[in-house]
């Protein structure tokens, strides 16, 4: 054999190899996780109604993981709350990206995971295998969802009544998949419940940030933009730019705390507020499930934007 030949094979048999070996390693990484412990959950009446709050209200959960109308404004639920919110398929989306089951049913839900799982889940990105979760779960904000809330949110979800029903797996595709395996991060050490005069920064890092923070190309949150709006969202509902919501004139502007407040509260009465779209525009912001926050939160978290740097944003 001539030796260019010899070389050229040499050549594409190292270009196999690594490949092949690349190939590997993108399917069989992991990403970082701990192992889920024994914990389990005190029970609690008053554990379970802040779970609910928390759950409904200010995470919003059931906006993902239960059926919507979206031929009505708000997409109110038209599904058994945390029965699954289907999948999503094509709006920009790399992949299928679903919504799985969260009641307690054993099989198609969660109820044969333990309390540590959940939790895991909701601020570590990883299912009970311990495979990364799409990143549209917002377990990187609510890493910061404190111990005690967190598991109010679990002693909660514990109380659904199982539903049966199978929602298909996520498909995502290469290279995103692997890529999403590098968001979850574990969490180490005790996440402590706010200072009380942070409470609002607490809410809107929770409920605000992840959708009211531009994205960079390898759509990550920009946070030195936080809360400046120009976050795109693309689904049933159509297509939205998230909103300035720093205290530049291009976002809240003069609006007073009244104002802001009335305007979340005036969604409460959903089968008032969300009425049928026909030609009109749809809109992902959870009017509808903020519009439960309790006044004094929702005054927080107005508070709390009043005091972060006013960024111009269209």
């Amino acid at each position: 054999m001539k030796k260019w030949k010899r070389v050229l094979l040499w050549g594409v048999s190292i270009v196999a190899v690594l490949v092949g070996g690349v190939g590997v390693f993108a399917a069989t990484y992991a990403p970082p996780q701990r192992k889920a412990t024994e914990l389990t959950v005190d029970r609690t009446p008053q554990r379970i109604q802040r779970g609910e709050y928390l759950a409904t209200h200010v995470l919003d959960c059931f906006g993902c993981h239960s059926a919507r109308d979206w031929t009505r404004f708000g997409g109110p639920l038209s599904g058994t709350k945390g029965a699954g919110g289907g999948c999503l398929e094509g709006y920009g989306f790399p992949g299928r990206v679903c919504f799985p089951n969260i009641t307690q049913d054993p099989v198609t839900g969660i109820g044969a995971w333990s309390d540590d799982e959940i939790l895991r889940a909701i601020r570590e990105g990883v299912d009970r295998s311990g495979r990364a979760l799409f990143p549209m779960m917002p377990y990187q904000a609510y890493r910061d969802l404190s111990d005690d809330d967190a598991h109010a949110v679990v002693a909660y979800l514990r109380s659904l009544a199982p539903v049966e029903n199978t929602v298909p797996k996520s498909s995502i595709s290469f290279p995103a998949s692997f890529f999403i395996k590098m968001a979850p991060k574990p969490i180490t050490k005790p996440v402590p419940a706010p200072d009380p005069s942070r409470i609002g920064e607490y809410l809107a890092n929770l409920s605000c940030k992840g959708c009211h923070t531009p994205l960079s190309d390898k759509h990550e949150l920009i946070l030195a933009k936080r809360f400046a709006g120009g976050h795109k969202f693309d689904g049933p509902f159509g297509s939205v730019m998230s909103k300035n919501i720093t205290p530049h004139e291009s976002g809240l502007g003069n609006k007073t705390r009244e104002e802001f407040v009335s305007q979340f509260r005036g969604y409460a009465d959903v089968e008032k507020a969300a009425l049928p779209l026909g030609n009109r525009p749809g809109t992902v912001m959870p009017w509808l499930a903020f519009s439960g926050m309790t006044e004094e939160d929702l005054g927080r978290v107005y508070d709390y934007l009043r005091s972060v740097p006013p960024l111009a944003s269209k």
